[in-house]
């Protein structure tokens, strides 16, 4: 399974990013999706996540200025990053789990500097 991570870049502190994964996999819309990420000499955590159903969960660290959503029909999941803060700097991977297996995307760079 190939997951395709892209819309990193260099923003200033307080400017948005969206993140889109493409995840052109049938069992998509059966998939939990989910965004990490890894800041350098940092373990890689979760940042946002959206079961099948439609709920989610968020890092407490970017609850009110991050959403995750989905588009089913284009197998494809979005992560709107609003307000960021030098601490959100770091490369954002996109996750696929279905059942026990899990797959990774290649990972986007986001930096955000003044």
């Amino acid at each position: 399974v190939q997951l395709q991570a892209s819309g990193g870049g260099l923003v200033q502190p307080g400017d948005s990013l969206r993140l889109s994964c493409a995840a052109p996999v049938s069992i998509f819309s059966a998939s939990t999706m989910a965004w990490y990420r890894q800041a350098p000499g940092n373990q890689r955590e979760m940042v946002a996540r959206m079961f099948s159903t439609g709920s989610t969960n968020y890092a407490d660290s970017v609850k009110a200025r991050f959403t995750i959503s989905r588009d089913n029909a284009k197998n494809m999941v979005y992560l709107q990053m609003n307000s960021l803060e030098p601490e959100d700097t770091a490369v954002y991977y996109c996750k696929l789990n279905w059942g026990p297996r899990a797959y990774w995307g290649q990972g986007t760079q986001v930096t955000v500097s003044s």
